[in-house]
Order: C-alpha cells, then structure tokens, then sequence
C-alpha cells in the first residue's frame, strides 16, 4: 500500500539528513554563534534549547540559508553541498516555519498555504500536478482543512500559526525546520502540534529540526536536544543526558529541578524562584 498517496492525511515520506559543521555568524562584526555543529537525522526530531540570546534561532534560520554565516559547511545526505544549491533546489529539501510572519490579506487559507508549492512550480505558477493534492493533506494533517475558504486575515494567532506550518508541509520537504513552532498555541494546540511533529519523524522519515522555550515540551518530543548558551553548543545528545538539574542551573541562572513524571515517564523540570517553596511563602506570610 502506497499510503502517502492513498492516505488523505498523509504526507511524502522523504527524509533527508542536513548536516552542519563549523558554524561561525557574526552581527556587525561580532560572533552570536561559535563553531557549531549540528546534525539532523531522517525519523528523529533534534531541539535547540537555551536562554533567550544563546543563539538559537541564529543556527536554525543560518541551516536553512535565511542568514549568511562567517563560516559555515553544509552538507545534504552525506554528499550534496547544501550551499551550492539553487534556492529551489533547496527549498525542495529544506522548509523553514520562521517566527512572527505577517498576517496575509485578500487571500484565502488554502492559498496562503499553496505558496509552499512555489519551488515545484515554473512560469507563471504552472506545472504542478500534485500541488492541489498536497495543499489538502497539509490543510488536513494541520487540522485548518476547515477553514480552507475563509480569509487569512480573520484567523486568530493560533489558527494563522497552524496554517503557516501547513504551508511548511505542503512544500514536502525531507527536512523541516521549526522556530518556536507553539508560539500563539493555546495548550491544546500546542500538544497536537508536537504530535504532529512526533508523527511527521515517526511515519514518514521527516527530520525535523525545533526551537523551543519549554523544556518539559523539548524533552517529550524530542530524540536528542542540543542545548546552547551565548551562542555555543555545550551538551548535545538524549534528554536525560543533557536535561540535567546542574547544567540547566549552570545555563540558566537559576535553580532547575529536574525528576520524572510519575504519570508519563518522562523528564519534568522545574525552575525555583523566590516564592516557589512552600516553606518560603509560609515564611513571608507569619
């Protein structure tokens, strides 16, 4: 059974493993990221993790070519340079959800969600015969199939961020790069997007590639987490490796509790503040 063609939710099963070495970008003349290496294999999902300026977004948005690093190599399945590539070549095997896109206006979810077709169409938007077919599975997969007819612009937040990733996968890319993907996600949303994310590595070879703030939700969705701290790669590997109480402390600035959910079994962390204990607020309170 072909399932990515007779299944309607399904997508093209073409992972593909993006690999970067060296990576070295600097802002007007100061290094954010220092030799970075990172690699992203088909069927697993990898998650940056950090403090807000470790670099981050910097590495992912330098992986999928949007920013021209110092220095850089890399490499598409082991052997195609993904540097000399031309953009549609890549953008065939590299797609990229960035954070705060702008709302579209005039136009309808199912085409703001066609535009991820552009890097198989030619001329004048012509030749592309399975471009309808797959603009349906990403609108189902996403779960905005729904609201395919109505204007972008009179979705909410959340809505427009899940149609964005439609397009993302529309594109039927081996790889797929994510940029605080659950940013305007209400809690819901935000676990069916990381299934979502889990099914795409799972089912169909996709490697993905994710930023994300919350470490509870990096260490469920994740395979391996690399996490960085003023722009430099310090632990690389399975979460229980590099989620650890003292590291996080360390990287932070503040105390991390780090235990196992007895509900789920994974890792679960805790960041303490001042009145986070319950002998210190009966403290402030006698």
């Amino acid at each position: 059974m072909r399932a990515a063609e007779e299944t309607p939710g399904a997508v093209s099963p073409r992972g593909h493993e993006l690999s970067a070495t060296d990576v070295t970008v600097a802002y007007d003349g100061v290094d954010v990221v220092h030799g970075a290496a990172l690699r992203l294999r088909p069927g697993e999902v990898t998650v940056l993790v950090g403090p807000n300026g470790s670099g981050k977004s910097t590495l992912l948005r330098t992986l999928a070519r949007l920013q021209r690093p110092r220095t850089a190599e890399l490499v598409i399945d082991g052997e195609t340079d993904g540097l000399a590539l031309t953009p549609r070549e890549f953008s065939r095997r590299v797609a990229l959800l960035t954070q705060g896109r702008p709302t579209p206006s005039g136009l309808t979810v199912r085409d703001v969600v066609a535009f991820g077709r552009y890097p198989y169409r030619g001329r004048w938007g012509k030749g592309d015969p399975d471009g309808r077919a797959a603009v349906a599975r990403a609108l189902t997969l996403t779960g905005v199939a729904e609201l395919a007819d109505r204007g972008a612009e009179h979705l909410s937040g959340g809505q427009l961020q899940r149609v964005w990733l439609a397009g993302c996968l529309a594109q039927e890319t081996g790889v797929l790069l994510l940029d605080e993907p659950t940013t305007y996600l209400d809690l819901r949303y935000q676990i069916e997007l990381l299934d979502l994310v889990r099914d795409l590595a799972d089912e169909h070879g996709i490697a993905v590639g994710a930023v994300l703030h919350d470490l509870d939700q990096a260490a469920a969705v994740a395979n391996r987490i690399v996490l960085l701290h003023e722009g430099r790669i310090i632990a690389d590997g399975l979460p229980e490796d590099v989620l650890t109480a003292r590291r996080l402390t360390d990287t932070y600035g503040i105390r991390i509790e780090v235990d196992t959910d007895p509900l789920t079994g994974r890792l679960r962390t805790r960041a303490i503040g001042r009145h986070h204990t319950r002998s210190e607020r009966l403290s402030t309170t006698s």
